[in-house]
């Protein structure tokens, strides 16, 4: 199975009181700070003062004397680095809450030990950066106690369906590979034949909104469905994909696609897709609801299933 690419949707930069930093979101919602600004904030430098290469981060926080007070937040996770592109550009970072993290860190530290003189600096300017954390939480209070907050979110929706929803409803071209739905009808034992192929059961809409549409970002899928045209008895005339943009909708669905059928590929039946699939995402938001179960063989069973 082919790792995960974490594409780069927004970008901007964080500005702490003078202090700047790249910061991205991913496909996910990931937030991510660029690694090498964020050393740099930290004054994270080699021995000489000088600034040093992006691993310096890796070797200060690797010390034996942090381990008591950086553990904890190392096996969150919340410390692992990410490699993510902006186009064919790699960036290294690290997640946006990583930067608090290690500053609690190392001011317990500066509480609790005597630190070296270079730590000392670190723990330094983790107080001024802290200082400012306070500065933009204070801002992001206010925008929530206002309803404010509720704009951005509102903005933040409609940019998104820019990128993503086209103006015009595109030709159709064929976006799903057949080894899409042949590796569907296998896992639910399904026979594929020409007949049964044109028959399709219509649990095979649910599936893909839910596996594939819906891992679009939040409000994709809805805008898709309202975009699209529809008959009287309310079917839809076209493809939902033909409503999506070349630049940005069908790229990122043509990449939904492929990661799934590589999880079809590795599953006996729907039943085990779905284990693969939800342990997937549970590492990002938790239990995932599926709309149907399953019969004794693992198969989707389309007596228990509704959209």
């Amino acid at each position: 199975m082919n790792e995960k690419k974490n594409i780069i949707l927004y970008r901007g930069e964080l500005d702490l009181n003078g202090i700047l930093i790249p910061c991205y979101v991913l496909e996910d919602g990931t937030r991510v700070l660029s690694g090498r600004k964020m050393q740099e904030a930290l004054k994270m430098v080699d021995e000489s003062g000088q600034k040093s290469s992006g691993h310096r981060m890796s070797v200060i926080l690797g010390r034996k004397s942090l381990n008591p007070f950086i553990s904890k937040y190392q096996d969150m996770g919340t410390l692992n680095p990410i490699i993510c592109y902006d186009g064919n550009a790699k960036i290294n970072g690290y997640r946006a809450e990583a930067l608090a993290d290690i500053c609690d860190a190392f001011l317990q530290a500066r509480k609790e030990i005597t630190l070296t003189p270079r730590q000392a600096i670190i723990a330094e300017q983790c107080e001024i950066l802290m200082r400012s954390f306070a500065r933009v939480g204070i801002t992001a209070l206010v925008d929530e106690a206002t309803g404010y907050q509720h704009e951005r979110e509102h903005d933040e929706l409609q940019r998104i369906l820019k990128q993503y929803i086209s103006e015009e409803l595109l030709p159709w071209q064929k976006r799903f590979p057949d080894i899409f739905y042949k590796e569907l009808f296998r896992l639910n034992g399904w026979n594929y034949t020409i007949r049964d192929i044109k028959k399709r059961p219509g649990v095979i809409g649910i599936w893909t909104n839910t596996i594939i549409y819906n891992e679009l970002p939040k409000g994709v899928l809805e805008e898709l469905k309202h975009r699209t045209p529809k008959t009287e008895d309310g079917k839809f005339k076209a493809r939902l994909h033909q409503s999506l943009t070349l630049d940005v909708g069908e790229p990122n669905l043509e990449r939904q696609i492929t990661k799934i059928i590589a999880l079809f590929q590795v599953s006996d039946n729907m039943r085990q897709f779905w284990s693969h699939f939800q342990k997937m995402k549970d590492r990002q938001e938790g239990v995932l609801r599926i709309p149907f179960t399953f019969d004794d063989d693992g198969h989707t069973d389309t007596t228990d299933c509704s959209e």
